[in-house]
């Protein structure tokens, strides 16, 4: 199996949409015409997926496990933002990346986000289980 060089990094890019906007997350909350910070996170997940493909088994893929990051500035719709994320190493089964999004304006936020490599078939039975549709 391939191991990830600390320091390695990849990155997504994506224009911000009204879909992508903290506004269109709830009809009623009030929430600003702004970048979700939950569509922030999903793009630095989609960077450090991009990260783990070098080892990924036949039958495997990666998740998600934590993100601990801040949404330091707001973007407007119309934006690009980039997410970028650096390999830092491997806790137990956890790869652990930085990651950092930015927009025109510069960064937006920061933090780090650990993955695991799961076999997609568990993955998806286990799932079945827990809601009874096995």
């Amino acid at each position: 199996m391939t191991e990830l060089e600390p320091g390695a990094t990849t990155t997504a890019e994506h224009v911000v949409t009204e879909g992508d906007l903290a506004s269109a997350l709830s009809a009623v909350d009030h929430f600003p015409p702004v970048f979700a910070t939950a569509r922030m996170v999903a793009l630095m997940e989609v960077a450090a997926s991009r990260g783990m493909l070098p080892v990924l088994g036949e039958g495997e893929l990666s998740v998600g496990v934590s993100v601990d990051v801040t949404h330091s500035a707001a973007t407007p719709p119309g934006s690009t933002v980039r997410a970028s994320a650096k390999f830092v190493g491997v806790e137990g089964k956890l790869y652990v990346f930085e990651v950092t999004a930015e927009d025109e304006g510069g960064e937006i936020g920061r933090g780090i986000h650990r993955r695991a490599v799961v076999h997609a078939d568990r993955l998806l039975a286990g799932a079945a289980r827990r809601t009874g549709r096995a």
